[in-house]
């Protein structure tokens, strides 16, 4: 039911195109994948969703078992079925927003008590309870429960996560049914180069049908994060497709790549154009400026998307100055196709034996920006 096949490659990079077959469809990589935490990407219908050609979207675990309840949406007939989206989706685990929402949580061998961020009500997660409220959410790619440390973070406590998280990911192996449901594993261990070698081959020596790489875009530099991915390409498994989780700034899916990444997420598209706040090619734009409220061009010269086809940066800027709900709806829909026809630029380039001169001619548009996109909520 799930196979993937690297379908070209760049000779010069690490950069491949690959397709993730599903039960609900073939994913084509590398691709970006909007986030919808709450069984919705903000503000965005699935048919806008599938108009920009997003290939396969998030829910998040913690959130929608916190509320609705895992049960409900089983009994609606699982995720696709409840938020109208008939095409694959990602649940994430639930570990990233137990350590990073709750302020009161004890971790143990066991799994993870925590308090809820939305009534206070005493919760524990256990690798085995993540998988059981995955399964009921139905979607095609679960991941296992691990932990998260913060940076910066001394080496043992990274270490002692690290461990923690292999042996939760032998008990999400354990307990996840297989059919229908493809289980990822995560690597972590901080910016400690052997820590992330050693927690890949031992769940490589798992086997998974996928690998996600998680613990980054929390606050560290590109140059770091492009370090550990160096180091990790040739030990991850190369016939299987690689996550890196939460990062959604366009220079870093471009390099990242570049070093062999297939699959993205991040929740900044929505929630940088709830604010106001534009990707284009040579940085962001923020609308709400003086500077635009006679500027009748589009957002970006030649893009496809809704926004851009339709409306001027004048006509935005007044709704967002109006306190317009479409002005939030428009500059998320822009962000979202922006990324997502990043990715699949990137794949026709690859496809196309041309991925070196894309990446030399984004490295020198596309400008820096801060870190820090691997956040909860959409």
């Amino acid at each position: 039911m799930f196979e993937f096949k690297i379908i070209a490659e760049c000779p010069r990079t690490r950069a491949r195109a690959g397709e993730f077959t599903t039960p609900h469809g073939v994913v084509e990589t590398p691709l970006f994948m909007p986030v919808g935490t709450q069984a919705t990407v903000k503000a965005i219908s699935p048919r806008e969703l599938e108009e920009i050609g997003a290939g396969m979207i998030l829910g998040n675990t913690y959130h929608l078992h916190l509320r609705p309840g895992s049960e409900i949406i089983r009994d609606a007939g699982g995720l696709h079925s409840f938020m109208g989206w008939h095409h694959p989706i990602l649940t994430d685990s639930g570990g990233f927003q137990v350590f990073s929402l709750s302020s009161l949580r004890k971790v143990t061998g066991e799994g993870v008590e925590f308090r809820s961020h939305i009534d206070g009500s005493k919760r524990f997660m256990t690798p085995e309870t993540s998988i059981d409220i995955q399964r009921d959410l139905g979607a095609d790619i679960v991941m296992c429960f691990d932990e998260c440390v913060s940076l910066p973070v001394e080496e043992e406590a990274s270490r002692l996560a690290m461990e923690r998280t292999l042996k939760w990911a032998e008990r999400c192996a354990m307990r996840h049914s297989g059919g229908n449901q493809a289980l990822f594993g995560i690597v972590q261990g901080a910016l400690f180069e052997d820590q992330r070698i050693e927690c890949s081959l031992h769940l490589a020596g798992i086997g998974f049908p996928g690998y996600a790489i998680g613990g980054l875009s929390v606050g560290e530099s590109h140059d770091e994060m492009y370090r550990i991915l160096d180091i990790l390409e040739p030990v991850l498994p190369r016939a299987k497709p690689r996550y890196l989780m939460g990062v959604g700034l366009p220079e870093n899916l471009v390099e990242s790549v570049a070093r062999g990444i297939d699959m993205f997420d991040c929740v900044l598209p929505t929630r940088n154009g709830r604010n106001g706040s534009l990707l284009t090619p040579t940085g962001r734009l923020n609308i709400k400026n003086a500077e635009y409220k006679d500027d009748f061009s589009p957002i970006v010269d030649g893009c496809g998307c809704y926004a851009c086809q339709n409306f001027t940066r004048a006509y935005i800027r007044h709704l967002y100055i109006s306190g317009e709900i479409l002005a939030a709806r428009l500059c998320s829909l822009h962000n979202l196709h922006f990324l997502v026809n990043l990715m699949k630029e990137a794949r026709r380039a690859i496809i196309g034996g041309e991925f070196q001169e894309f990446l030399e001619r984004t490295r020198g548009s596309l400008s820096p920006s801060i870190l820090g996109c691997q956040t909860e909520g959409g």
